[in-house]
């Protein structure tokens, strides 16, 4: 594969998500301008739809290979394909190649896919090599590693060190922080009571550090985690941590209508 360079434009295709399309899609613009920032064109292809992973993990085999035929159709041709999520960057790179045979041109497909995506910011750091990011922001911010992000991907450092070069910005470890949220895609619908009880013990290994923000990287983990402080009644804002890298803050934090 090529090594990426402003000098040898290639084709960055950024997959949306689901979830940012319809909850938060500040974290695609955040997404466009941290790639645009670092001297790369951005293409966000039409056709794209969700990744399948509702399907996969609910055990709808056919669907869900049905919705991969489409996803690895969309986004051929492009040299990288860029999630600001580590929940879909995980059913593309880890799952997709299992659900064919391994044999058919699909499967051939499927793995040089896999090999062509990353999450965000795993796409800065280890791809494109960026190590800061300019710009200014007083938050005390804890961060929530996702499970797929952390567990499949490997992507722990990586925001960090990011989040480390903006000036005024004070990161915060919290007991919590590698420990499942509760969401789980449909986990938290098939089994709301446990999920509560998960995020419970998540939201207060939080309080006590009083970080005013918490960050992540993976939307359904900051939609479970924002739901769950609201009805606590606590003010700990909630955003992507694109947003933050992207300095799109104007915005309303995740599940505020209005700041």
């Amino acid at each position: 594969m090529a090594k990426p360079s402003p000098a040898h434009p290639l084709k960055i295709a950024l997959f949306v998500t689901c979830l940012v399309d319809f909850f938060r899609p500040s974290v695609g613009f955040a997404a466009v301008k941290l790639l645009k920032n670092a001297g790369y064109h951005v293409i966000v292809p039409e056709a794209q739809t969700c990744c399948g992973q509702p399907a996969y993990n609910s055990g709808d085999h056919n669907n869900a290979v049905q919705i991969a035929c489409q996803v690895i159709e969309t986004f051929e041709g492009y040299d990288y394909v860029v999630a600001p999520s580590g929940s879909c960057v995980s059913m593309i790179k880890e799952h997709y190649p299992r659900l064919f045979d391994g044999t058919s041109d699909w499967s051939k497909k499927a793995i040089n896919l896999a090999d062509r995506t990353y999450e965000l910011l795993s796409f800065l750091v280890d791809v494109l090599g960026i190590k800061k990011i300019s710009g200014k922001n007083l938050a005390k911010a804890a961060y929530h590693d996702s499970c797929s992000g952390l567990r499949e991907l490997g992507i722990k450092m990586q925001p960090r060190l990011l989040l480390s070069s903006i000036e005024g910005l004070k990161i915060i470890e919290y007991d919590g922080a590698e420990t499942c949220c509760g969401f789980g895609g449909t986990f938290c619908v098939k089994y709301s009571d446990i999920s509560n009880k998960i995020l419970t013990s998540r939201i207060h290994q939080l309080l006590p550090t009083q970080a005013d923000t918490l960050l992540g990287g993976d939307l359904g983990c900051l939609i479970n985690l924002a739901g769950k402080l609201k009805r606590e009644g606590s003010p700990i804002q909630v955003r992507h941590v694109a947003e933050v890298l992207a300095g799109l803050t104007d915005y309303p934090a995740i599940g505020n209508l209005k700041d």
